[in-house]
Parts: structure tokens; sequence; C-alpha cells
């Protein structure tokens, strides 16, 4: 059985976007947008969630999830003007931003008992990592070699080390996840550690999950802290190994990178 259903994070605050950012110059109209944080509709030849909509239609994805906050009109305004015919958009509203594993439980309506993929609104993930997920019996992650992050991607290798680092068993399950390894622990995971883009194929046993954790140090409700509660409790995770880049948008920085890449590339929702 294919997985059909996804959940993107949009909640977030972008904190990092709305910093100006020297030496970096957007038009009129990406400055507007990177000024309200929210990174997925800043337009990169079109906003950057249409890409990524995209993505999971070519991936067989049928129906995908925004978890917005209750003030993200522009997202709600912009898909619910714009004809698909790939891929049916549904909504969750996170009403405060207490962390990714408290946007996921926001749409537990939606996945219904079924397996959801979960993914960032930031990212723009190759087809394949995407399909694999689907594709995947149960729970799973897209884990990225470093190699393919930093060639195939638009991310420097001097930044790699702001992702988490994920290990595997000899049977391909997820041991360690690590969020920013210090360069002691990332030494230890050594160089065939891959890298977690935030790339989930989850069962619904993540929403028990999400509703036990007790909030990370920085107070939110982290979806790693839930995967790892969702493993404890017997439900593995696969780390299918993804030798792809990511396009990542965190900061004005990226704008360009990001649009250079997806200059041409067809967008069907």
């Amino acid at each position: 059985m294919t997985h059909t259903k996804a959940v993107i994070l949009a909640r977030g605050l972008g904190s990092r976007m709305r910093k100006e950012a020297e030496g970096v110059a957007l038009d009129a109209s990406q400055a507007k947008v990177a000024s309200t944080g929210v990174k997925a509709m800043i337009d990169v030849g079109r906003p950057f969630l249409d890409y990524v909509l995209s993505g999971l239609a070519d991936a067989g994805f049928t129906d995908v999830c925004l978890v917005i906050g209750p003030e993200h009109d522009i997202i709600r305004d912009h898909y619910d003007a714009v004809a698909s015919t790939r891929i049916r958009i549904h909504y969750a509203i996170q009403e405060e931003p207490l962390g990714t594993a408290n946007a996921v439980l926001a749409a537990e309506d939606f996945a219904d008992g079924h397996h959801i993929a979960v993914l960032n609104s930031d990212n723009y993930y190759p087809i394949s990592a995407l399909r694999a997920l689907a594709e995947l019996p149960g729970s799973g992650l897209a884990g990225f070699t470093k190699r393919a992050m930093i060639e195939d991607g638009n991310i420097a290798a001097d930044r790699i080390a702001a992702f988490a680092l994920t290990t595997v068993d000899a049977d391909g399950n997820l041991v360690e996840l690590v969020e920013k390894p210090d360069a002691e622990t990332a030494a230890r995971l050594g160089d065939e550690a891959l890298v977690s883009m935030n790339c989930w194929m989850c069962g619904p046993s993540i929403f028990d999950a999400a509703r036990a954790i007790p909030k990370s140090a920085r107070g939110e409700y982290e979806i790693t802290d839930a995967v790892r509660y969702a493993i404890d409790a017997g439900d593995p995770y696969k780390v299918v190994r993804i030798d792809e880049g990511v396009l990542d948008m965190s900061n004005r920085g990226d704008i360009a990178s990001v649009q250079a890449a997806l200059r041409g590339r067809e967008v069907r929702l």
C-alpha cells in the first residue's frame, strides 16, 4: 500500500527569515513576504510552497494538509484561489507556535488513522525521497548523505552541523537522532551518519506520542522527541538513505540559490 497523505508544517514564526541580511538584495515582493516570516510564500518564480506541493504530487501524494496559524490568511487565500487537479489541499490550525510535534497533532483529524508524510514548508525535497517514504510499509525517515547535501543542495559544509544527524542499526532502523551535534558528537557518529531534514513518514502512534512528551529545553514540543517516544513504544522508524540534496530556505541568504535551482521547473498542483 502506498501512502498518499502528507502534512506540511507551515506554522513557524520564520524568525531567521525576518532578519535583514547584509549584502542580500530582495525584490519588493520577496522583501514584503520575508518580513512576515511566512517563508513558504516567498516568490521564487512562484510561491515556494507551490514547488513543494507539486513535488508531493509528483511522488504520488493526493491529499496534503497545511498546518498554519490562525493569522496565516496569505496561505489560505492563495490556495483557495488556485485550481488544483492532482492534489487536494486541506488546512489544520495550530493556535499557538508550540513546536513541530504540536503542529503534527493539529493534523490528527486529517490523518484519520493513516500514515502521513510530515515535512517542512521551507525545504524542497527530492522526489525520490518522497516516493521512498510513500512506499514504506511503516514509519520512517529520509536520511540524506552529507556529500549530497553539500554538492547537490544549497547548504554549505559549515551549515551541516546545524542539522540533526542519525545512525541506523543492521536492519536499517533509526537508532540515534542528535539535533545540532557538537564537534565531538559529530566525530563519534562518523562521516556515514545521515542528515535529517525533517522529512518523515509517521504512523498513527505519533499522535499519542505528541500528547505524551514534555516540552524540550527550548520550550516546545519537538517532533524528534515524539518520534523517539513512538519508537520506544514499539513503532520502529526505517531510515531511507537518499543520495540527493535538499533545497533549504531558512533565511534571506538562501532565496537566490533556491530561485536559481528551481528556475524552469514545472509546477502542477
